[in-house]
């Protein structure tokens, strides 16, 4: 089965949903509450059973810039991994609202990529717009995981 634009809206909307999940239980209940949810976030969407997923955060740098693990991934969304000392965790921000303005997108049988913006509503209205990329694998369920997330900040010049 090939991959369809209706798997490509409801990754998106998935991803964003989950981001906000993890604040939330950030919120309610703490650091562990929020790595657990980011934990549930990463299986459900990432493509790790594939093998590494090629993940360029958009707060990341040195040593670190690259997550090819779930454990790399992690820290980036929730922060407090020794591993990772600059992690501030980019999903226990505050997130209320995520929505996505599509550039372009491809698809090929069970592969597809995405280019657009994520603009993020923390719990102070302030609005944050990410460059983001998201590549695309269907997996045996044909739910499409992530195998590729490249993210930065829009260019200022």
């Amino acid at each position: 089965m090939p991959v369809e634009e209706s798997h490509l809206a409801a990754a998106l909307k998935a991803w964003g949903d989950g981001l906000i999940a993890i604040s939330a239980a950030y919120e309610a209940n703490g650091i562990e509450d929020a790595r657990q949810v980011a934990n549930d976030v990463l299986d459900a969407a990432y493509g790790y059973s594939f093998g590494p997923v090629l993940f360029k955060p958009t707060l990341s740098g040195g040593e670190t810039t690259f997550r090819t693990t779930k454990k790399g991934a992690l820290s980036y969304f929730v922060g407090h991994d020794p591993d990772y000392p600059k992690d501030g965790g980019f999903g226990i921000k505050g997130w209320r609202a995520c929505r996505t303005e599509t550039a372009a997108h491809f698809i090929q049988g069970d592969v597809a990529m995405w280019m657009g913006w994520v603009i993020l509503t923390d719990k102070n209205g302030q609005v944050t717009k990410v460059d983001k990329s998201f590549g695309y694998k269907l997996d045996a369920d044909n739910t499409p995981r992530i195998v590729l997330h490249h993210s930065s900040l829009p260019y200022e010049g």
